[in-house]
């Protein structure tokens, strides 16, 4: 057991060495969040001006937008710590060394957590001087729904590990694009039930579309959802096991091509 956090403590340091000699690293992270969360703050305050109904529920959208990035940079810092292994060629050298598959994939969610409050902390922060709101305000909810979005996330990121085992630097763009395909069903800005009827169980068999719903019955109605989060838990343990069952598999078949010594495409 010691062996295993000493193996996935050292996969950490070896990426927050990578931020500590590039902070560009680190302003890239924050840089997404806090443009998103600037650009729907000041839509939220257009609209506050001119919509009394969205007064009812001002900072909806900032809060969303955050909650949003959350999953996102989850999602991506998981993955791009594996890219960053494998634009280096890093990979082989990792595993000539007694370093195990699953120690890996989990030093790559931790980095995932990680990469999420660099991005996340500085934006929520941001907004309250210049929107006077704060999602912390949600106090404990708000920690329930970073918990489960992380856990999205590191789901995500497997399934893309996976294809990245499989398919190597080809499957990139997988990387950037998979968790933005999963938005529009996710309630991230709008309601379920303003999806089209057919669609609306993809919708719930998503763990980011309970999280949404139950953000805006906190905001709207100052009601926790306790249904809501045990079903999105559900879900997250649900996927997050299959993505680690599909992150060995493609591991253990890359090994036995030889795909770990040539990540090129």
């Amino acid at each position: 057991m010691s062996g295993s956090l000493g193996r996935i403590g050292a996969m950490l340091k070896r990426h927050l060495y990578l931020f500590r000699g590039s902070w560009t690293r680190v302003f890239d992270l924050m840089y997404w969040p806090m443009l998103q969360m600037l650009l729907w703050g000041f839509m939220t305050v257009y609209l506050n001006q001119h919509s009394s109904w969205f007064a009812n529920a001002a900072g909806v959208l900032i809060g969303s937008v955050l909650l949003w990035d959350v999953l996102v940079r989850s999602q991506f810092g998981f993955t791009f710590s594996l890219l960053e292994e494998m634009w280096s060629r890093n990979l082989a050298n990792l595993f000539v060394s007694p370093l195990r598959p699953f120690e890996f994939g989990v030093s790559l969610m931790v980095m995932g957590v990680v990469r999420s409050l660099i991005g996340i902390v500085p934006a929520a922060l941001l907004a309250i001087p210049m929107f006077h709101y704060s999602v912390f305000e949600m106090g404990l909810p708000l920690v329930a729904f970073w918990v489960l979005l992380i856990g999205f996330g590191w789901a995500a990121g497997l399934i893309i590990a996976s294809l990245l085992f499989r398919f190597g630097l080809a499957a990139e763009s997988y990387a950037w694009a998979l968790v933005f395909v999963l938005q529009p069903v996710s309630g991230v800005w709008y309601p379920v039930d303003t999806l089209p009827v057919w669609l609306r169980p993809l919708a719930w068999a998503l763990p980011s579309t309970h999280v949404f719903e139950g953000m805006r019955s906190v905001v709207y109605r100052d009601e926790f959802r306790w249904d809501l989060l045990a079903s999105a838990a559900a879900l997250d343990a649900v996927y997050i096991g299959l993505g680690f069952a599909a992150f060995l598999y493609a591991f253990s078949r890359a090994r036995v091509r030889g795909q770990l010594l040539q990540s090129s495409e």
